[in-house]
């Protein structure tokens, strides 16, 4: 049974590193496609601080942040960004609504950064470039590390 499970996890890991990277990427690109002018009147709207910063800034977050999730690179760093984006969205635009996903609230938002960080240290799973990175590092016996 255990055996089953450590074949599958890397392809559940690759699953959902991948549908997850591209709700990021498609949220990103809208707030490039629509215009950041939008955007960024929006955040202002809502309160974010240097909304004409955060908005381009929180854009290319995500779509390069997606990308990463879809491929597999840089998992920790970007897990953690895309974590905090989503953070900040529930403490400027979804906290106030409650919980409910169905009133405007929090729910969604927080799966997606809790997502996030269990995609940015699972190690990525099947085809992963931080994997192979590191399996690579580990075969050769060279590190990066100081």
């Amino acid at each position: 049974m255990f055996d089953v499970i450590d074949r599958v996890r890397p392809v559940a890991f690759l699953l959902g590193r991948v549908v997850i990277g591209v709700i990021f990427f498609v949220h990103g690109w809208m707030k490039f496609s629509s215009g950041l002018e939008g955007t960024t009147a929006f955040f202002e709207s809502v309160g974010i601080p240097l909304a004409g910063v955060a908005a381009p800034a929180v854009a290319v977050v995500e779509v390069v942040g997606g990308v990463a999730l879809i491929v597999g690179a840089a998992l920790p760093l970007f897990g953690t960004l895309l974590a905090l984006t989503m953070l900040g969205a529930i403490l400027f635009v979804h906290g106030s609504a409650g919980f409910g996903a169905d009133k405007g609230g929090y729910e969604y938002v927080l799966a997606l950064a809790a997502a996030s960080l269990m995609i940015g240290f699972s190690g990525g799973g099947a085809l992963a470039v931080d994997s192979l990175w590191r399996h690579r590092r580990d075969r050769t016996g060279v590190t990066t590390s100081v």
